[in-house]
C-alpha cells in the first residue's frame, strides 16, 4: 500500500517521500498494455491482434514510466488534499533517479518532493502606528494655472518668426552630438515640441531672438530642471534614472516657432470645456475647478496615506523558506532562470509574497470580499462616466446588455475585482489609524510619492 512520509529539511521546508509497492502500479501498467494492444496500428498485424510481447517491447518502457509517475502524482496530491499543509506554489521534485524504473523487474519505488510552507505571522497594530495625512490646500494660483492650461489647450497656434517670450512653442530637432556639435553616428535624432519656459533660465535667455534654422549645442542635465529633465529624457527614449545618459550632448535646430493664442473666457468657452454645466461666469468656472482640484488632491493625499500604511504592514516580521522559493523561482515559475537570475529577483519576489500573505489575511479576517453586485455597480459607474465625458448621455437602454458582456470578460472582471478589494483593504486599514493632520504644498506631496514607490 502506498504511503507518504514527511520530514523537515529546513526552515519552513519539508520533504515528502511517496513510497510505492509494485502492487500499487503494476496492475494499472498491465491493464494499459492490454488496452494499447487492442488499438495499436502496427504494419503486418491486424488491429487488436498484435502480440502482447511485441507491444511491451516497443512501448512498454514509456507506458511503465507514465503509470509509475501517474500513481506517484495521485498519491502525492491525495496526501496534500487530506493533510492540507499551507504551502507555496507546487511541490518540487528532488533528485529522483528515473533509471531505477525497470518494467522487467518491477520493484518498490520511492519518489521525493520538497514543499515550502507559508509562515505564521501577526500583523502590525495599526492603531498604535504613527501616520501622517498630508493635506494639500487648493490655492487661487492652482485654479488660475488650470484655467490658463485650458485656455492654451483650446487656443490656436500662431506662427512667429523669432523666439520672443517664454510661452513660445518651438518645434526642434534634437540630434545627439559631442560637446562641439559633431553628430554621433547612430545617435538619437528626434523632433519634439517644447515650450520655451521648460528650459532653464540660462537657455531661455540664449533662445531669445533665435530664428527658424538657428541651432546650438547643449547638455541635458545642464539645460532642464529635475522634473523637466525626467520628461525630456523619456521623450528622447532614455532611462530617466540613468545619470550618465543625462550627461549627453545634443544639437538643437529650430524648425518652427509658434505662440498659442489663449481662448477668451466667455460662455462659448465654458460650454466647450464643461458641456451641460451651464457655467456663465469666470467665478462659476473657478468655483467648479476649485472643487475638482480639491477632489484630485484628496485622492492623492489618500494614496500617500495608503503608501505609509503599506510600508507599515510590510514591516511585519515574517520568515520564508528562501532556498525552496529560490529553486521554485529558477525552475517552477513563469520562465526558466539561471541561479544568478533567481537570486537577483528573489528580494522583490519575497516582498510580493509577503504583501500577498498580508493582504489575503486582512481580506479574509475582515470579510472584505467584493460581491458581483458591487462589481457590476462599479463597472456601470465607470461606463456611465466615460460616455458622459464623451457627450453621449441621454438614452441608456443599451447599458445593461453592455454590462452583461463586460461581466463575461474574465480579464475585465478580475482587474475590477482586484482594484475594488484593494480599495476596501486600504479603506479598512486607514480606519484603524489616527493620522496626524499636516498641510503641505502640492510639490511636497508629489515629492513624497516620487521618493517612496512600491
Amino acid at each position: 500500500m502506498a504511503t507518504v512520509l514527511r520530514e523537515n529539511i529546513g526552515l519552513l521546508n519539508d520533504k515528502l517521500t511517496v513510497k510505492l509497492n509494485k502492487e500499487d502500479y503494476l496492475p494499472a501498467f498491465e491493464k494499459k498494455l492490454k488496452e494499447y494492444s487492442k488499438t495499436a496500428n502496427i504494419p503486418g498485424f491486424r488491429k487488436g491482434m498484435v502480440p502482447g510481447g511485441m507491444i511491451k517491447k516497443m512501448y512498454g518502457a514509456g507506458i511503465f514510466s507514465d503509470e509509475v509517475l501517474r500513481t506517484i502524482e495521485k498519491e502525492l496530491y491525495t496526501y496534500l488534499d487530506k493533510e492540507r499543509p499551507d504551502i507555496f506554489a507546487q511541490p518540487l521534485p528532488l533528485d529522483n533517479d528515473m533509471r531505477k524504473l525497470d518494467m522487467n523487474n518491477p520493484a518498490d519505488v520511492d519518489f521525493s518532493f520538497e514543499i515550502g510552507l507559508k509562515p505564521v505571522f501577526g500583523l502590525a497594530d495599526l492603531s498604535k502606528s504613527t501616520v501622517t495625512k498630508n493635506n494639500v490646500a487648493v490655492t487661487d494660483e492652482m485654479v488660475e494655472e488650470e484655467i490658463s492650461r485650458m485656455q492654451i489647450k483650446a487656443g490656436k497656434m500662431a506662427e512667429r518668426e523669432t523666439v520672443d517670450n517664454e510661452e513660445n512653442v518651438v518645434n526642434v530637432l534634437f540630434t545627439e552630438s559631442d560637446e562641439n556639435g559633431i553628430e554621433k553616428e547612430d545617435g538619437i535624432s528626434k523632433e519634439n515640441a517644447v515650450i520655451v519656459k521648460y528650459f532653464n533660465a540660462a537657455l531661455q535667455k540664449q533662445l531669445m531672438a533665435k530664428k527658424i534654422g538657428d541651432s546650438f549645442v547643449f547638455q541635458l542635465e545642464q539645460t532642464f530642471e529635475a522634473d523637466k529633465l525626467e520628461l525630456m529624457m523619456k521623450d528622447l527614449g532614455l532611462d530617466a534614472e540613468d545619470k550618465e545618459a543625462a550627461k549627453k550632448y545634443f544639437k538643437l535646430e529650430i524648425k518652427t516657432i509658434g505662440l498659442v493664442e489663449k481662448r477668451e473666457l466667455n460662455e462659448e468657452f465654458f460650454n466647450e470645456v464643461y458641456p451641460g454645466k451651464e457655467i456663465k461666469t469666470t467665478d462659476e468656472l473657478k468655483s467648479l475647478l476649485k472643487e475638482e482640484i480639491g477632489k484630485y488632491w484628496e485622492s492623492q493625499t489618500a494614496n500617500q496615506l495608503h503608501d505609509q500604511i503599506y510600508h507599515l504592514l510590510l514591516d511585519t516580521n515574517m520568515e520564508f523558506p528562501k532556498a525552496f522559493l529560490t529553486r521554485w523561482l529558477k525552475t517552477g515559475g513563469d520562465k526558466q532562470r539561471t541561479q544568478e537570475e533567481a537570486e537577483a529577483e528573489y528580494p522583490s519576489f519575497e516582498n510580493q509574497l509577503k504583501w500577498t500573505l498580508i493582504s489575503d489575511t486582512i481580506v479574509k479576517d475582515n470579510k472584505l470580499d467584493v460581491t458581483e453586485d458591487e462589481l457590476r455597480a462599479h463597472m456601470k459607474e465607470e461606463v456611465s462616466r466615460y460616455f458622459g465625458q464623451m457627450g453621449m448621455g441621454g438614452d441608456t437602454s443599451w447599458l445593461d446588455s453592455y454590462l452583461d458582456r463586460m461581466m463575461k470578460d474574465e480579464k475585465q472582471v478580475d482587474a475590477t475585482y482586484r482594484r475594488l478589494v484593494t480599495e476596501k483593504l486600504f479603506g479598512w486599514a486607514a480606519a484603524q489609524t489616527s493620522p496626524v493632520q499636516k498641510t503641505v504644498t502640492s510639490d511636497e506631496l508629489v515629492a513624497m510619492q516620487h521618493n517612496h514607490q512600491h
